[in-house]
């Protein structure tokens, strides 16, 4: 299964039970795939949105491969290893990345 066809099942969950969402501010995280380019995780009152392409009022883009993008939407990352090595670079605030993983491991 592709790392897209991942990230629309996880949305797909989480618009089917939006109690881990629901709460949750509008809220824009922008992932910078390295093979693929820009996506848009959008929360927005209560619903994920997914959008291709870079956003305009982004506070936090995450810069990483296919792989472990794949990794941090199943919550098999291990953030900070890839932090240190490179394999995750965080632009912007990173405590809204790591309430983007929070929210990936509620749906797990």
């Amino acid at each position: 299964m592709s790392v897209i066809a991942e990230l629309n099942e996880l949305v797909s969950k989480m618009n089917e039970h939006p109690e881990f969402i629901q709460d949750e501010k509008n809220r824009i995280f922008q992932v910078n795939l390295a093979e693929y380019g820009p996506l848009q995780i959008i929360i927005q009152d209560g619903r994920v949105l997914i959008e291709e392409g870079e956003a305009e009022n982004t506070e936090v883009i995450l810069h990483l491969n296919e792989e472990n993008f794949s990794k941090l939407l199943n919550d098999n990352l291990n953030t900070t290893v890839a932090f240190m090595t490179g394999g995750l670079k965080v632009e912007g605030k990173m405590g809204l990345a790591l309430k983007l993983q929070e929210i990936v491991k509620k749906y797990q």
